[in-house]
């Protein structure tokens, strides 16, 4: 089963859902259907050599897969 993030159309609720082929998610908050599909990300972490750990950096955006991060493109 794939877990899949949506955004409601009606409420503008992010959530994930784990959805089956024959199955139509809803909204948790408003129970509503008009849901978009939203490219999903995954996060890695990574071990530092102890020396000099610093912030990764950010993942590519959640809601169009643009490289420079969250919040970079107008879609947020």
């Amino acid at each position: 089963m794939p877990l899949y993030e949506y955004a409601c159309k009606e409420c503008a609720h992010q959530f994930e859902a784990l959805v089956r082929a024959n199955e139509t998610p809803t909204c948790p908050a408003c129970h509503a259907t008009a849901l978009d599909r939203r490219l999903s990300v995954f996060a890695a972490h990574t071990h530092g050599n102890g020396a000099s750990d610093r912030m990764a950096e950010p993942g590519a955006c959640g809601a169009c897969g643009d490289p420079r991060g969250p919040g970079a493109c107008s879609m947020n």
